[in-house]
Formats: C-alpha cells, structure tokens, sequence
C-alpha cells in the first residue's frame, strides 16, 4: 500500500473499516492509508463519501458510534480536498455506468476521483488494477506489499 501516488481518493468503505472494531486487520490496513493520505495531504472525498460515512458509522456498523464522534470524523475530513458534485457530474457517472457496467454509486465515485485530479481509487469494491479514466483502482487491503 503506497500513498505516495499523487492525489487519492478513498472511498466510504476504508473508513468504515478505519472505525470498525470487528476486524482489527482491516481497520489497521485502513488506518495506515488515511494516516499516510493525512501525513502527505493527497486524500480526496466527495459529499457522497461523507454522507455514506456517517450513517454507516452511527447507524449500520456492528458497534455504532456517537453522532458527535461521527460528526468530528467528518468535520476534519472536510479538510481533504473534496468533490461536490453537481448535475452534470450525475451525466457523467451515467457515462461510467454505461460503459463499464458498474452501479451509478460506484460511477459517482469514480466522477468524484476524476474530478479531484485523483489518480488512485482506495475501495474494496471495484476490481483492484482497473482502470477509469486516469484512475486506477487500488484494494488497500489486497496484501501483496
């Protein structure tokens, strides 16, 4: 796992698993990333990322956090640079969708990393090494390094 690549996007699931006391492997491999991301500022979000965050953490995650905790986590993501996306961001992750075969949540997050200038994808979701435009999905929990 290397986060010396240029700008990155992370995307919800490596923070859920940075605060998910169930599976210590992932949530260290979570951990070392976002640290590495914050050390060397190139992580990016999008609102998508943040929304997802947060109710995934207070209201879907094995041991729930406070909104209050949940709330400083995002506050200080807020720091990262971050997309905002728009209606002609929705066409675009339509495009995505359509060309690749992959769900509009995931084409979103893939529009998001693009337009952050990302050039990697931190998710367990897509497959690790395919590439979307100028980003190339990496699985930060594929142990290989």
């Amino acid at each position: 796992m290397n986060a010396d690549k240029g700008r990155q996007f992370v995307d919800t699931n490596v923070f859920v698993y940075a605060y998910d006391k169930e599976n210590g492997i992932k949530q260290n491999l979570a951990r070392k990333l976002i640290t590495n991301l914050w050390e060397n500022n190139r992580g990016c979000v999008s609102i998508q990322v943040l929304q997802e965050l947060y109710v995934t953490v207070t209201k879907k995650a094995s041991t729930p956090l406070p909104p209050e905790t949940a709330l400083k986590i995002i506050s200080d993501l807020g720091e990262w640079t971050h997309h905002v996306p728009g209606v002609g961001d929705i066409i675009e992750a339509v495009y995505f969708q359509q060309k690749y075969g992959i769900s509009f949540w995931d084409a979103m997050i893939i529009n998001s990393a693009c337009k952050t200038g990302c050039t990697v994808l931190w998710t367990e979701d897509l497959n690790s090494g395919q590439v979307y435009g100028n980003v190339t999905v990496q699985n930060p929990f594929d142990r290989k390094d």
